[in-house]
């Protein structure tokens, strides 16, 4: 892979005027493929930081509601776009994805920004990455809440309800990221909303990253990933650090991963783990502030 990846960067005014968004962004150049990420940068002058990893096909947005509750609280909170999606850099060639260099993509920017005593807020592939990134960086982590997540080794199947939409993912025409979002929200989801979501791609050439993803979860023991992913589990079956989950209760792909984690973690143990209620996939969206009030609980509580 040469050292300059060619990208698209989706243009400001896309993102003029979004509900509910009015963070300052910041941006960082990263390797592989000397690329633009973009992060929210909430109360700097915290030492204790929330990494918010957000997953398909969203972006920092989804994050919205619970970054003002956490910055107020005192914490240091920093949610990138993932490469690819929102306004960060979006490499054009299919070939340039894979679940490693999402890994070393993270790595990279949490090395760049010297991020220390992380609390990990992850979802969807921000779980397959952030618990990657956290297995193999565990000085820089104090504790995790994982929702709506899995980190897949390809030793079993995958759920129905993924299957559907990885197909779905790979041969509909258009991919409509914002009706994919509210469909896997329970609560109303307004068009504005609808709209800030589909924000970062002006067309289908911008979607390369939100098209591949769905392929890049391991799906059985040969896969690329599957190996780095075990070594992870390995790491995570001996961590004793702090460990919450909070799953949703109406997220079909990842029902019961929460039992998972629980049961081969160790820093699990004794924690007040969740369900929050009527709320689906994107958790967020639907119940942003309770998560985050939990999480701030919980942290409060360890002291």
């Amino acid at each position: 892979m040469s050292n300059e990846i060619p990208f698209l960067r989706t243009p400001d005014h896309n993102f003029e005027n979004l509900p509910g968004y009015p963070f300052k962004p910041n941006y960082l150049q990263i390797n592989p493929g000397n690329l633009r990420i973009h992060y929210l940068d909430e109360n700097s002058i915290s030492e204790q930081t929330v990494l918010l990893m957000h997953g398909e096909p969203s972006w920092s947005y989804l994050y919205r509601k619970m970054i003002p509750i956490f910055a107020k609280s005192g914490f240091r909170v920093i949610a990138p776009d993932l490469i690819g999606f929102g306004k960060s850099d979006k490499p054009i060639d299919r070939s340039v994805y894979s679940y490693a260099i999402y890994v070393e993509w993270i790595t990279e920017f949490i090395k760049s920004l010297d991020l220390q005593n992380i609390t990990l807020v992850c979802q969807d592939w921000g779980g397959l990455i952030g618990l990657r990134v956290a297995a193999e960086n565990p000085e820089r982590f104090v504790r995790i809440s994982a929702a709506n997540t899995f980190l897949p080794t390809g030793e079993f199947p995958l759920p129905q309800s993924f299957l559907e939409w990885h197909n779905f993912s790979q041969k509909a025409k258009r991919l409509p990221v914002g009706k994919i979002i509210k469909g896997g929200c329970v609560r109303e989801v307004s068009p504005d909303v609808i709209r800030a979501y589909n924000a970062p791609f002006p067309d289908e050439s911008y979607k390369a990253a939100a098209r591949v993803f769905p392929t890049l979860v391991p799906s059985n023991p040969e896969d690329p990933a599957s190996i780095a992913n075990i070594k992870a589990w390995n790491i995570l079956r001996k961590w004793t650090k702090p460990f919450l989950t909070a799953f949703s209760d109406q997220d079909p792909v990842t029902k019961g991963g929460d039992l998972i984690f629980r049961r081969r973690i160790p820093g699990t143990k004794g924690q007040p783990h969740t369900t929050i209620k009527n709320a689906g996939h994107f958790l967020q969206e639907d119940c942003g502030e309770e998560w985050a009030n939990l999480i701030i609980d919980w942290i409060q509580n360890q002291k």
